[in-house]
């Protein structure tokens, strides 16, 4: 009897908590034997076997941990080179964060879609975090840090903030040259949650924090950016979200000498996908589709 085939059902078995529940569409008879199959062949119980049902025995548990990881490993693999051989095309339905991908991936879509006409895009703007397998999410986009397990990811955009305005606010109303000057200018403020008032940068050690105050609160990037492009007031960013506006000199960046210090929450920009799945032909163009994106800022 094949060895992994075995391993597939024990896996299945603990996670369902029965052989009939594991079953599916073969005989429980059948499950049951290929559990005692790789059991003679470890030579250890791996299931304790009660009228109350199925648990792990301690080296089954210890087993189970082992062999999952390798087992998804080996199964996205395969899905991986069989995916090499197909086409991309279909529905691939994707999670973005809403500034991200209005400012940078919406934009570049008709090249995407002109390298392959047949692919369907459903877009989801959202900068919650969602269950990708409950709300059937094929790839996504998330800020900051990730869970160590069931997700596959690749960096797109280390996080680092800036200050930037446009020139003609400037031409109005000075240019701050170091924190300071903040308070005398109308910050225009990002009001999620963990971010407050209160503007904080470090220069060769030293460490500075300024009251900001200005005419414009909320809690979407998007209003910021078009406010500041507005020629309303200077605002605290992600540099990735406005690269294209500072090479077209649209908006200026300031206070270059300090590094605006992170936020909780700030983190690097990632494509995630679920592991479970492996990573299929309309995944993998995607997320190579956004890797040339972001390497273009």
């Amino acid at each position: 009897m094949d060895e992994f085939t075995c391993i597939r059902t024990f896996i299945k078995v603990v996670e369902a908590g029965s052989f009939s529940s594991a079953a599916g569409e073969t005989s429980v008879s059948a499950v049951a034997r290929q559990v005692k199959s790789l059991e003679e062949e470890l030579g250890v119980r791996l299931l304790n076997r009660n009228t109350r049902g199925l648990s792990p025995t301690d080296a089954g548990r210890r087993f189970y941990e082992r062999v999952t990881g390798i087992s998804n490993d080996l199964e996205n693999a395969v899905s991986e080179a069989r995916s090499l051989q197909e086409e991309v095309k279909g529905l691939l339905r994707v999670s973005l964060r809403v500034a991200m991908g209005t400012t940078v991936v919406v934009p570049e879509l008709p090249k995407l879609l002109a390298q392959y006409p047949e692919l369907c895009l459903e877009i989801q703007l959202t900068d919650e975090r969602q269950d990708l397998i409950a709300n059937n999410i094929d790839v996504a986009v998330w800020l900051g840090h990730l869970p160590d397990s069931h997700i596959v990811a690749r960096r797109l955009s280390r996080s680092q903030r800036i200050v930037c305005g446009t020139q003609a606010y400037f031409e109005r109303h000075g240019v701050p040259h170091i924190p300071q000057d903040l308070p005398q200018h109308n910050c225009l403020l990002y009001t999620a949650a963990t971010f407050g008032t209160r503007w904080s940068f470090t220069k060769e050690g030293e460490y500075v924090e300024v009251e900001a105050r200005g005419s414009i609160r909320t809690d979407n990037g998007l209003i910021l950016l078009s406010s500041a492009l507005a020629d309303i007031g200077i605002i605290v960013v992600h540099e990735w979200m406005v690269r294209q506006h500072l090479a077209e000199r649209r908006l200026v960046k300031v206070l270059t000498d300090y590094k605006v210090n992170p936020r909780p929450g700030d983190a690097d920009l990632y494509a995630v996908w679920p592991s479970s799945r492996g990573m299929s032909r309309k995944v993998r163009a995607f997320v190579d589709f956004l890797l040339e994106a972001f390497a273009r800022l």
